[in-house]
């Protein structure tokens, strides 16, 4: 469902509210499923080096690999954007599903994040 018309979402726009929704809910946050969601709302604070970049890419891989069966992980880069604490995380992957297989998918999700160093 879109989050501020109310309409349904089909096909790809479905699947980018799914990966949004796996990569921004906090593992631990919800009732009845405690294990779903990502490790990457843990991170939002920490500051942009290396360090932070390897783990917001290994949270990406390893919540799309557990709760996104739709799609088939290519790639996955974390970039810093060009605002001040922004991260970029871009992701290459193909659908898995019946009626799209083999559709390539490039996807971008834009995080606020601490202060490089």
């Amino acid at each position: 469902m879109h989050p501020h018309t109310g309409q349904t979402l089909t096909g790809i726009d479905h699947l980018k509210q799914s990966i949004s929704c796996v990569l921004t809910t906090p593992i631990g946050s919800r009732v009845m499923r405690r294990d779903f969601g990502s490790l990457l709302p843990a991170l939002i604070d920490q500051p942009i080096n290396r360090a932070t970049i390897a783990k917001l890419n290994a949270a990406v891989v390893m919540a799309l690999l557990r709760w996104e069966p739709r799609i088939q992980l290519s790639r996955v880069l974390v970039a810093i954007g060009a605002q001040a604490g922004e991260v970029v995380v871009s992701i290459d992957c193909t659908r898995r599903d019946e009626a799209f297989r083999q559709q390539k998918l490039d996807l971008s999700l834009r995080l606020q994040m601490g202060a490089r160093t």
